[in-house]
This record gives structure tokens, C-alpha cells and sequence, in this order.
């Protein structure tokens, strides 16, 4: 393998200038560049990325913290980011947590894993860190951007969709289709963003009178399995198995494709029988059976605007970030009409 020493030797320069010249930092004249160019075409050189970080104290590469790569969620907000890198030539080393311990724990010694592998920037999804985890993780990486999330000190170093709003527009399109009886099928209750999703929509109900009964709520995992689960304990609550609530609200799109599922294996039809409304308009919702309605959280663009962010913050790029992410209900065919009188939402 060719080093820069055999560079410079055909080329009939220094050391330190065939450097100069491959990197384009310092004066070199245009015929000297030339000849060290055509040394290094030549004897198929390609520089050394260990030398090139330590000369410019820069890797070249981005973390990316995410608890796991399975699911539509995490695995897309990995891609999105993966494209933005690569559009301006820099590197992922992603990691997951793995080991045993809290959840907490496996987060915090994935991002660790991510900082001694000497990352320029980090991006960590997590809900399981909170605030002040993650205030003393960017006093070791001011870099680091934290993604579905928010924070109290460092504002500019968070990017999250308004979850809050997703909900409030949730109940409000049940409400204006018709539907006073609600059930809702609920995320982890320790992730803040299933917190803000169902704060919003109960808040909107409880605006208009309505509350969602406690037999008619029932918690999930942001999984298929759970969201089957879920919507059996729902309708085993229910007399004869035929549901007092007109409309679900699933907190997520996987947990609806589930929910869906089990109400067409109980015989039940949807939404002449009950109403499904998801949550994040993953690829797969129009192709459901029926097509899913949902709220439609713009994930690929908070990863795109956060990953901007850092390169920003790491290498004095100006590329355009966008913090402003709202949600919008996508009418399919999941939601029909309810009982009742379209209620207007202003």
C-alpha cells in the first residue's frame, strides 16, 4: 500500500508539501498540485482517515443513538439520517442498547460506546433519559442533538414534532366525523411523546364534555403484539362483545394495524362498527385493510432538520433547519361516520 513518502518521492516534492497539496490546506502552486495529483492517481494512494482526523481533529463521522433498529419508528428516522450524511460526504457509526440493565442504563452506555469511537456529533433518540441525563451528556459533547424530544435549557439542541397538537387534532376528527363514545389504545406511559399525544386528545374530549371511561382505555407498546392485546382486554370488557365505543384512537400506526386485526377476527367491521384512527402515517397505513386514517407526525423531516443542525454545529455548514413540525390529519377509510352530529372544532 502506497504511503504519502511515495507520493512525494515520484512526485519530487516534500513530505509536507504532497500533503499540502492532496488536502488542499496551504499554498501550493498549480503545477506542483498537478504533479503530486498524478503521483497519487498513479500509485493509487488513498490517504490515511486515521492521519486525516488526527490533522484536522475532525472523524468525519456522526453518531446516532437509537434504544433499536426493528420497527418503522427508529429504523426510519436511522435512514433519513444515513441520506442527509451522505449527501455532504460524512459518516454514521450508529449504535442501539445492548447488555442488560435499565433501559436508562443500556442508553447511556450506547451513547458512551458512540463518544469513545471520537464521533464529531451525536443524535440520541431516547425516551428513557431524562433532562438531566441529557444536560450532562452535552456538557461532555456540546454536539450532541437530542431527536422526539424536547428540552428546557438547550431549546436549539432538541427537535420534536408538537405531539401535543397530534392529539388535539385527533380527537377533534373523531368529533368532527361524529363519535362522542371513544375507547383509545395508549402508548408506553413513560415516553413523553405518548404522554403529549394522549394529553392533547383527552384535553380536546374534556373540552367538548367527553371523557374516555377507564374500560375503555386500555395501554400497548408501540408493538404488534401489544396492540392486539390491547384491543382484546377492550372488547372483552364490553357485553357480548360488541363495544359501547363507536371509535378508537391507537397511538400508534403498528398498535392500529393490530386493533384492526382483532376487531375483524371478532366479527366486528371497520368503521361501520368501530372507527380506527392511528398515529405517525407510517409507509404501510395505505395499505391496511381498510386504508388507515391517522395523524401524519413528519419524522423524516425532524431527523433531516436535526441532522442538519449538527453538521452545522460540526463542520460550519449552512444548511437550511426547520423547527416547526405540524401534524395533519390523512382521511382513509378507517373512520366513518359515529352517531352522533358533526361537532365543529375551532
Amino acid at each position: 500500500m502506497s504511503t504519502i513518502k511515495d507520493v512525494a518521492r515520484l512526485a519530487g516534492v516534500g513530505v509536507a508539501t504532497a500533503s499540502r497539496a492532496l488536502s488542499g490546506n496551504g499554498s501550493v502552486s498549480e503545477d506542483t498540485a498537478r504533479r503530486v495529483r498524478d503521483a497519487a492517481a498513479a500509485l493509487d494512494y488513498r490517504p490515511s482517515s486515521t492521519a486525516r482526523a488526527l490533522s484536522l481533529q475532525q472523524s468525519s463521522a456522526i453518531g446516532v443513538y437509537v434504544p433499536g433498529f426493528d420497527g418503522h419508528f427508529y429504523s426510519g428516522i436511522v435512514a433519513t439520517i444515513d441520506g442527509v450524511l451522505r449527501s455532504v460526504g460524512r459518516h454514521m457509526i450508529a449504535a442501539n442498547g445492548c447488555g442488560i440493565g435499565t433501559t436508562r442504563q443500556l442508553d447511556l452506555d450506547g451513547i458512551d460506546f458512540l463518544i469513545g469511537r471520537d464521533c464529531d456529533g451525536l443524535i440520541v433518540a431516547s425516551n428513557s433519559l431524562d433532562d438531566d441525563d441529557l444536560e450532562r451528556l452535552m456538557e461532555r459533547v456540546p454536539t450532541l442533538v437530542a431527536v422526539n424530544r424536547r428540552l428546557a435549557v438547550h431549546r436549539d439542541n432538541a427537535f420534536c414534532a408538537d405531539h401535543h397538537a397530534g392529539g388535539r387534532l385527533a380527537a377533534r376528527a373523531l368529533l368532527a366525523r361524529g363519535h362522542r363514545c371513544i375507547a383509545t389504545v395508549r402508548g408506553p406511559q413513560d415516553t413523553p411523546d405518548n404522554e403529549a399525544r394522549l394529553n392533547g386528545f383527552n384535553g380536546e374530549l374534556a373540552r367538548h364534555g367527553i371523557t374516555v371511561r377507564p374500560e375503555h382505555s386500555a395501554d400497548g407498546a408501540f408493538d404488534l403484539p401489544s396492540g392486539d392485546a390491547a384491543m382484546q382486554r377492550l372488547l372483552a370488557a364490553a357485553p357480548g362483545g360488541r363495544p359501547a365505543f363507536t371509535a378508537v384512537f391507537v397511538a400508534n400506526d403498528v398498535m392500529a394495524l393490530a386493533a384492526i386485526s382483532r376487531l375483524v377476527q371478532a366479527g366486528l367491521r371497520v368503521p361501520e362498527d368501530v372507527s380506527v384512527l392511528g398515529y405517525d402515517d407510517d409507509d404501510f397505513a395505505p395499505y391496511t385493510s381498510p386504508p388507515l386514517t391517522t395523524i401524519r407526525i413528519p419524522t423524516a423531516s425532524v431527523a433531516t432538520s436535526a441532522c442538519r443542525h449538527v453538521l452545522n454545529l460540526c463542520y460550519g455548514l449552512d444548511l437550511p433547519v426547520t423547527r416547526d413540525f405540524p401534524p395533519e390529519v390523512v382521511w382513509r377509510a378507517s373512520v366513518g361516520p359515529g352517531p352522533h352530529a358533526p361537532m365543529e372544532c375551532p
